[in-house]
């Protein structure tokens, strides 16, 4: 099974969780068996390969997000990066050169593309493989998953099917529709239309050759700044005359705010919080190293990060975008292919940080012109590179390195650092990379 998940947003509505470059699926927020905590893109992950352990997963996503791919997947998963944002149907264009130029995946063989977010079960993955054996037959060019709606939602599309039968020949689309008009599409047997789909390879290569000149993937990828910003329901899905839909009558959930979030956490409370007999379907994310007490508290979420701390009525947390849009906040938690960081300290000419390497992993071989640091390993063991001398570090060693020193860590173990950056003009852009 070809199945490539659509990864995009910065997740604003997740604030202080989520932030451009940290997007709601990367919050490890779902407690597993093993009461360890992951994200809805490693959930969505596992659960593919529990149903085909020979799936072939690409996630076509920006380039901001590729490195908490890496740390939260390894290397195993394939990436199709977007150069810029340019909407769904380039998105799915460029990936579906990928896999027939970078990954030589025959133009026969059938993909199915989701998102890469939903909170569902293992039936929903059951269904995506039969989706895709519906694509390999010839009775559609597309086959859509239409989720069965429990309510009449304003926040999804519709697709009307002309019968009852499980899968069904499309009848017609509906825009986002208001209260009253959903409930007209679901008496007339309407389903949510999630973003679900399936297609030969081939018909996606046509489809994006007729839609945007270009001769292969490479081609593709080196205009894709130019290209039209459109959705794939708008490009391809609504002027498509042989199209099916099959009905999904699972649980299939979009976790985009605090209020649907929270229903779905198994317990009260993600990090240290402390709640009084007097709360009511209170709902605390900490990830600070400090307590989070509530007291008497009713239909409220709580969240506090290095970012930020939200405290919010469930329902009015819907409503919080506007006002995240409006704060300009230094990024103070990331994760990276090596490991993560976390701001501690901000001053005028200074900035302290708390860095995680995994064990086996190292930094890029880098330099700053505008900046020197002072690292001081706090745990672990590993190896430091500069200027081209190795030497080993371990807990309580300090290293100076002066501007414009190439210089990186190797970590033979799991290594935390207390990095000190003094400088008149600290930015992220002030790193040029080397081979090592």
């Amino acid at each position: 099974m070809n199945i490539v998940l659509l990864s995009g947003g910065s997740g604003k509505r997740l604030w202080p969780l989520s932030n451009d470059i940290r997007s709601k699926q990367f919050i490890k927020i779902f407690k597993t068996e093993n009461g360890e905590y992951e994200s809805m893109v490693q959930r969505v992950y596992r659960q593919i390969c529990s149903v085909d352990q020979d799936a072939s997963v690409t996630i076509a996503t920006s380039k901001t997000q590729v490195s908490a791919i890496h740390n939260q997947l390894g290397n195993a998963v394939g990436i199709c990066v977007e150069p810029c944002r340019r909407d769904t149907f380039p998105a799915i264009a460029l990936a579906a050169a990928w896999l027939h130029d970078v990954n030589k995946v025959p133009e026969e063989e059938p993909v199915v593309v989701c998102p890469v977010d939903p909170y569902v079960e293992q039936d929903y993955f059951e269904a995506l493989k039969e989706l895709g054996e519906l694509a390999k037959e010839d009775t559609a060019n597309l086959v859509l998953m239409g989720i069965e709606p429990t309510y009449p939602s304003e926040k999804y599309g519709y697709v009307i099917p002309r019968d009852k039968e499980r899968v069904s020949l499309v009848s017609t689309f509906k825009e986002k529709p208001d209260l009253d008009t959903a409930k007209e599409y679901i008496r007339q047997g309407a389903l949510w239309n999630g973003g679900v789909f399936a297609f030969k390879l081939k018909y996606m290569l046509e489809k994006a050759h007729e839609l945007i000149e270009f001769a292969d993937y490479w081609d593709l990828f080196s205009k894709y700044d130019m290209l039209t910003k459109i959705s794939f329901d708008y490009a391809v899905v609504e002027k498509e005359k042989k199209i099916c839909v099959m009905r999904f009558a699972g649980q299939w959930k979009d976790l985009g705010t605090w209020n649907t979030l929270t229903e779905a956490m198994e317990e009260p409370s993600v990090g240290n919080a402390i709640f009084n007999d007097k709360c009511q379907n209170v709902h605390v994310v900490n990830e600070l190293d400090v307590p989070v007490l509530c007291m008497g508290l009713k239909d409220v979420v709580v969240s506090a990060s290095p970012e930020g701390i939200l405290v919010s009525d469930k329902e009015q947390s819907s409503y919080i975008k506007p006002y995240v849009d409006n704060i300009d906040q230094q990024i103070m938690f990331a994760e990276k292919s090596w490991g993560s960081f976390r701001v501690i300290d901000i001053e005028d000419e200074s900035m302290t940080i708390k860095v995680t390497l995994k064990a086996g992993r190292s930094m890029n071989y880098h330099s700053h012109e505008r900046r020197r640091e002072v690292w001081t390993v706090i745990s672990g063991k590993g190896r430091i590179v500069v200027d081209g001398v190795q030497q080993p570090v371990k807990a309580g060693d300090v290293v100076e390195l002066p501007a414009c020193c190439k210089h990186t860590i190797l970590a033979d173990t799991e290594i935390k650092l207390i990095e000190v950056q003094i400088g008149k003009e600290i930015s992220v852009n002030d790193k040029k990379k080397y081979e090592l």
